[in-house]
């Protein structure tokens, strides 16, 4: 059933999709794990390219949105028509293939976060005697379906660490690690490190990652967006219902834009301040215990269960999430792989909920496995970086593919040309960096 976009403010803010939903109150392992590692590696030098790691990637985010909403077409499902060789499918889906599986590493990682903070707070058992007990109760969540009273409570909580985060750099301010207008103005002066790989694998997962570049309009086709639109019938209702919908899907991704660029940025004035001024590294061995630094030389020793508390929520957070879209991306690559057809839409949710059991249990499996949940996390975010030029490429190519009078304004495209050249460019210097 189609219907008319909201006009009103109130109307807006009801029909934000996931950017809002989940950006303004998540933060991921990027921001607590990776930002803070590049940080405490480089000191400030570095800031100018977290700002443009945040930015660049949402003109990306909005055309792969637009191409949804104006076709109701997946992202898998609209990267698979792309030119090219192809077997079975595209060859862009056997690199999101490997994309994929890199994921699973990386939510390994966080499963290992998660343990390590238990075994920070003293709990009995080390982190791997968590971590099974961690994995199936997100099976069970998922698989129940009645999550919602876990999944509000962990909002607010997630939220309100994110807010002492930022707060955090204010009071920095009057501790021996306060920041300085000449270091951030050093940090915003163009400088790259001798070793590249950190910083690489934090564009790939900082602000929208390229995990969420692809979920994002699957979650904007579940929040009705395209269904409003209805199917092009060619006529200017349709075109204008669709421009409608659209501009409440830039609302949603420009405000996210706004929160989770202050947010990454606080986490790595933290990193930069407190962790590199202190000679601290994130490492496997104590990721929590260093991480939690930056709130006990800020606050007082006093806020380590603060820390270990925001910790458990936002990265138990991001693990249920992170599960339950790759549960979905699962059950959808099935079909375009030819490996399966689902009979019904009850069918398609009973394989989305069996994957959410099976994916949840493996990501457990795999930190025991190998339980260095640091370099887990590495892993993911270097794959997810090494997938942002060619979204970037097919995000130019779906712009150029899309009916005219649902285009962006100009400067969309240029942000879109410059953010796409940007990616590739990035891409082609870390593999240059690593044959060198």
């Amino acid at each position: 059933m189609t219907s008319p976009p909201p006009t009103s403010l109130g109307g807006l803010v009801r029909h934000l999709g996931p950017g809002f939903i989940i950006t303004a109150t998540i933060v991921g392992s990027g921001e607590l794990i990776v930002t803070p590692k590049l940080g405490a590696s480089v000191g400030f030098s570095l800031l100018w390219f977290i700002v443009l790691g945040c930015v660049l990637k949402v003109f990306v985010q909005i055309q792969l949105a637009r191409c949804a909403v104006a076709t109701g077409r997946t992202t898998l499902d609209a990267l698979n028509a792309l030119p090219g060789p192809r077997w079975r499918v595209s060859w862009i889906l056997w690199l999101w293939l490997a994309m994929y599986l890199s994921l699973i590493v990386q939510v390994s990682g966080i499963v290992g976060g998660i343990a390590g903070v238990f075994a920070e707070l003293g709990i009995a058992g080390g982190p791997r005697a968590w971590a099974l007990p961690v994995g199936v109760s997100c099976a069970l969540l998922l698989a129940s379906g009645r999550y919602s009273v876990v999944e509000r409570g962990s909002t607010w909580m997630v939220a309100l660490f994110t807010v002492s985060a930022v707060v955090s750099v204010g009071v920095l301010q009057s501790t021996p690690y306060r920041i300085t207008a000449s270091q951030l103005w050093s940090g915003m002066q163009f400088a790259l490190p001798d070793s590249f790989t950190v910083a690489f694998a934090a564009f790939g997962v900082i602000g929208v990652g390229a995990s969420e570049l692809i979920y994002y309009p699957y979650w904007c086709l579940e929040k009705g967006y395209a269904r409003h639109v209805g199917t092009d019938d060619g006529t200017a209702g349709w075109a204008r219902r669709a421009r409608g919908w659209m501009r409440v899907m830039r609302v949603d991704a420009g405000v996210s834009l706004v929160l989770y660029t202050a947010i990454t940025i606080a986490f790595y004035l933290l990193g930069a301040a407190v962790l590199h001024a202190r000679g601290l590294d994130v490492t496997n061995a104590d990721m929590i215990h260093v991480l939690s630094q930056m709130f006990r030389q800020t606050f007082g020793e006093w806020t380590l269960v603060i820390f270990l508390t925001g910790a458990f929520f936002v990265l138990y957070s991001t693990y249920f999430g992170a599960t339950a879209a790759n549960a979905r991306l699962a059950a959808d690559a099935l079909v375009l792989f030819g490996v399966t057809q689902y009979r019904d839409e009850a069918a398609r949710l009973r394989a989305v909920r069996w994957f959410s059991i099976g994916i949840s249990l493996t990501c457990a499996l795999v930190y025991l496995v190998w339980s260095q949940p640091v370099t887990l996390v590495l892993i993911g975010a270097t794959g997810q970086a090494l997938m942002l030029p060619f979204l970037g490429v097919a995000a130019v190519r779906f712009n150029g593919d899309i009916d005219p009078r649902l285009r962006g304004p100009w400067w969309e495209s240029v942000g879109l040309w410059l953010s796409a050249t940007a990616m590739v460019v990035l891409g082609v210097y870390q593999l240059w960096t690593l044959t060198r």
